[in-house]
């Protein structure tokens, strides 16, 4: 198992993208409750907060990738940055964010497939609780810094665990040796305090 929570576990061994939005769908309604309340999730914190201090000023045009329910948008938000599209697979999870009434537009899209979005449209994007297990592989990297503006920043999570066996890091390594993007930051987060799990926060700056 690789959490001892079961809505995780099921999140988490989804075999496809239909069971995994399955699991969201029963999900959603309840999954900031669950999440912030119920197992101590404060990684959206850590993320809006490595986002924030890596952007020049709060009018930044920013893609919130996997967005949920907006979590991390609401800390954004905040924190001024009042200019986001929030985009996600799940329907569910995104009705829910759109309540927020924090976003610009709200995409469904699939982050693990070409997105309809042009080249160099963002200043920044964050991704937050998407590179986990059962969810996006490392090959979605490549289609974050296409979207993203020249010198804009790109923050993201990695859980433990599926850093150390889906390859994240190295493709990160290997965009970093073409010059597609440099980290500017790495580091180790709480991600559920519950089952003491933590994730790497990293940031990153598209190259000119």
């Amino acid at each position: 198992m690789i959490t001892h929570n079961e809505t995780l576990e099921k999140v988490y061994t989804a075999k496809n993208h239909e069971e995994l939005m399955d699991a969201y769908k029963d999900w959603a309604a309840d999954y900031d409750q669950d999440t912030v309340n119920g197992y101590g999730y404060t990684a959206h914190i850590a993320s809006a907060q490595a986002l924030s201090r890596s952007l020049d000023d709060t009018e930044g045009y920013i893609l919130d990738a996997g967005c949920g329910t907006g979590l991390v948008g609401e800390e954004l938000y905040r924190m001024g940055h009042s200019i986001m599209d929030a985009l996600d697979y799940s329907k569910d999870m995104l009705d829910q964010a759109m309540q927020k009434r924090i976003y610009q537009k709200h995409l469904q899209a699939d982050l693990s497939k070409p997105l309809d979005l042009p080249e160099n449209h963002y200043h920044a994007v964050v991704c937050c609780g998407t590179f986990t297990y059962g969810h996006v592989k490392a090959d979605a990297f490549a289609e974050l810094i296409r979207i993203t503006k020249p010198s804009g920043i790109i923050c993201f999570t990695i859980r433990e665990g599926a850093y150390e066996e889906y390859g994240y890091r190295d493709k990160m390594i290997q965009l970093e040796q073409e010059k597609a993007w440099e980290l500017l930051e790495m580091e180790d987060v709480q991600y559920f305090e519950q089952d003491n799990v933590q994730c790497k926060l990293c940031t990153y700056r598209v190259m000119d």
